[in-house]
C-alpha cells in the first residue's frame, strides 16, 4: 500500500507573545519574552509568582457569551486556534465531505481551573453537592476537539491525545497516519492548556519544577544556560490543518511545508526526570528520522524540548550529538520556551508553528535569555542564542517530551 503524502495548509495560534500565528511569529523572530507577574489569581503565597499568560484576550470577541460558560479556557482556547486554522486554510466547509474530516487534539492536564473552582467551591459550602451541570463536561481533556468538531460538523476521527507535555505532537503523529492510510482527508490537530492556576502553580511548585526567578520574571526561562533554575509555566493554543497532499492541490490550496515524519518512544526511566544518558530522546528522533525516509545531514533545524530545566536540557543535547553526529554541529538548534514558557500539552503545537514558519520565512527564532555558558553541553552547538539567524530551512525537525517518559518528534519538510 502507497501512504499518502501530508502537507500542512492552515495555521492558527493563541500564545502568551501573540494571539494570532502572525503575531505568534514576529514576536519569536524580535526575542520577545512572555513572561509577567500572574494576574489570574493572587501569588502572594506561592514560590512562583509569574507565568506566560495570554495577553489582551476576551473570548467574547470569538464566541458568544453563552457558549464561553460552558468551556473551560483550554477549551476556549482550543477554539480560537483552530478557528484561525481553518480560516488560514481557506477550507470551504460547504463543500469538504465532513465524514472525511478529523479533530485529533492534544491536552496534558484539560479543564483544571473548571475542576479547581468547583472544588473551592464545595470546600466553602455547606457540604451539600451543587454541582454546576457542565461541570465534567468543561473538564474533560477531549472535550476541546468534541466542541470544534459540533461547531463545523465534522464527522472523522475525534478524540484527545494525552501524554502530558507531549500531547500534541502525539495528536500530530496520529493525524499524519490516518491520512497516510487513506481513512481522512483533512484533520485539524494541535493542542491547547490553561494550567496557570492555583493549582497548577501549586503543583508544579511543590515539585520544584518551576522557576523562581520573582525579580526578573521575564529571563526566568533560559533553555541551555548554566543559571537555568526551572521552566516558566505558560497557556494557550495551536492548531494545524494537515491534509492529503493531491487533495490539497486540486482545491488550490497553499501549502507551508509537508510533514514527512513522526516518531515516538518511551524513556522506561522515571515518573519525572529524563534519563541522564538520553536513551529515549535518542530513539525518538531516530524513529522519527527512520519514519520520513531522511538521513541525519538532511535536518536543517532543531526546536528542542529545552524547557530550562538543569537535567532535561543536557539529556536532549546529548541525545542530538549522538543522532547526529558530525552534523550536530551545522544544525540550528533552539528552544522557544524561552520566550513562549511551556505550554505543557500545548507545546507540541506551537512549537511545530515555529518550526514550519522558519521552513515558509528562512529564519530561526532565537533561543533567548541566555547569559552563561553551561560546560556540560557541547560548545560546538549552535543553539541560537539571543538572536534571530537566518537561514534556508529545508527540513525542520520539532521534539516534546512529557512526564512519564513519553517522547514525541515531528520533521517537517519544504515542500517539493
Amino acid at each position: 500500500m502507497e501512504l499518502k503524502r501530508v502537507v500542512v495548509t492552515g495555521l492558527g495560534a493563541l500564545t502568551p507573545i501573540g494571539n494570532t500565528k502572525d503575531e505568534y511569529w514576529e514576536s519569536l523572530i524580535s526575542g520577545k519574552s512572555g513572561a509577567a507577574p500572574i494576574t489570574h489569581f493572587d501569588t502572594e503565597k506561592f514560590k512562583t509568582k509569574f507565568a506566560c499568560e495570554i495577553k489582551n484576550f476576551n473570548v467574547t470577541d470569538f464566541l458568544n457569551r453563552k457558549d464561553a460558560r460552558k468551556m473551560d479556557k483550554f477549551a476556549q482556547y482550543a477554539m480560537v486556534a483552530s478557528d484561525e486554522a481553518i480560516a488560514d486554510a481557506n477550507l470551504n466547509l460547504d463543500e469538504v465531505n465532513k465524514l472525511r474530516v478529523g479533530v485529533i487534539w492534544g491536552a496534558g492536564i484539560g479543564g483544571l481551573e473548571t475542576f479547581q473552582t468547583e472544588f473551592l467551591n464545595f470546600a466553602e459550602g455547606d457540604g451539600t453537592p451543587r454541582f454546576n451541570p457542565f461541570f465534567i463536561p468543561k473538564m474533560i481533556a477531549d472535550i476541546a476537539p468534541a466542541n470544534i468538531s459540533i461547531k463545523h460538523g465534522f464527522m472523522g476521527p475525534n478524540y484527545t491525545t494525552v501524554s502530558a507535555c507531549a500531547s500534541a505532537a502525539n495528536a500530530m503523529c496520529d493525524a499524519l497516519n490516518y491520512i497516510r492510510l487513506g481513512h481522512c482527508d483533512v484533520v485539524v490537530t494541535g493542542g491547547s492548556e490553561a494550567a496557570v492556576t492555583i493549582a497548577g502553580m501549586g503543583g508544579f511548585n511543590a515539585m520544584h519544577a518551576l522557576s523562581t526567578r520573582n525579580e526578573n520574571p521575564e529571563t526566568a526561562s533560559r533553555p541551555f544556560d548554566a543559571t537555568r533554575d526551572g521552566f516558566v509555566l505558560g497557556e494557550g493554543s495551536g492548531a494545524l490543518i494537515l491534509e492529503e497532499y493531491e487533495y490539497a492541490k486540486a482545491r488550490g490550496a497553499i501549502i507551508y511545508a509537508e510533514l514527512v515524519g513522526a516518531g515516538l518512544s518511551s524513556d522506561a526511566y522515571h515518573m519525572t526526570a529524563p534519563h541522564p544518558e538520553g536513551i529515549g530522546v535518542r530513539v525518538v528522533m531516530q524513529n522519527c528520522l527512520e519514519n520520513a525516509g531522511l538521513k541525519p545531514e538532511d535536518v536543517d533545524a532543531i526546536n528542542t524540548h529545552g524547557t530550562s530545566t538543569p537535567l532535561g536540557d543536557v539529556a536532549e543535547l546529548k541525545a542530538i550529538s549522538e543522532v547526529f553526529g558530525s552534523h550536530a554541529k551545522n544544525i540550528n538548534i533552539n528552544s522557544t520556551k524561552s520566550m513562549t514558557g511551556h505550554l505543557l500539552g500545548a507545546a507540541g503545537a506551537i512549537e511545530a508553528i515555529s518550526s514550519i514558519l522558519s521552513i515558509q520565512h528562512g529564519i530561526i527564532p532565537p533561543t533567548i535569555n541566555h547569559t552563561t555558558v553551561d560546560e556540560n553541553m557541547d560548545p560546538e552547538l549552535n543553539l541560537t542564542l539571543n538572536k534571530a539567524q537566518k537561514r534556508n530551512v529545508k527540513v525542520a525537525m520539532s521534539n516534546t517530551f512529557g512526564f512519564g517518559g513519553h517522547n514525541a518528534c515531528v520533521l517537517f519538510k519544504k515542500i517539493d
